[in-house]
């Protein structure tokens, strides 16, 4: 089994203009098939896969383990520094397109997850840096930040 994330926005902006050796957003073009995907709320889907092609290779906190919260990596805990860079990029790209004044909510989750596995909670990135910024299994983030430019 491997993690699913997805995100959802307001802005039309293409997302694959994003895609790098380590993070792929990939437009969701039937949000029917997948009905965790109803828990997302805004029209522009993304399927944002890894270097492995789905969401494994992302900073992930098990849901056992999620009241950890957000944390920068650990000496005693090793993560790989592909698994550090592809979230910082996926960090990058959320916090564009809310400094630009867009909505964004993102999925973690299993890959036969149902709807009713996800909690959603609200997440600020004016309070949660770039560098101790990991994905809750199971968990649907509403982001907000309140520094923002203009919505394009």
């Amino acid at each position: 089994m491997c993690y699913m994330v997805h995100i959802s926005t307001d802005s039309s902006t293409d997302l694959t203009d994003r895609n790098t050796e380590l993070v792929r957003f990939e437009k969701v073009t039937n949000p029917e098939s997948d009905p965790c995907l109803s828990v997302l709320e805004f029209p522009n889907k993304w399927e944002v896969g890894s270097k492995t092609g789905c969401g494994c290779t992302f900073r992930h906190l098990y849901v056992e383990s999620v009241e950890l919260g957000f944390s920068k990596p650990e000496d005693w805990y090793q993560e790989e520094k592909d698994e550090l860079d592809a979230t910082r990029q996926l960090y990058q790209a959320l916090n564009d397109l809310l400094e630009s004044g867009c909505q964004v909510d993102l999925v973690d989750r299993w890959e036969e997850a149902a709807p009713d596995d996800i909690t959603t909670i609200k997440v600020s990135l004016d309070e949660v840096s770039e560098e101790a910024f990991r994905m809750f299994e199971g968990h649907k983030f509403k982001l907000k930040k309140t520094k923002i430019q203009p919505h394009r």
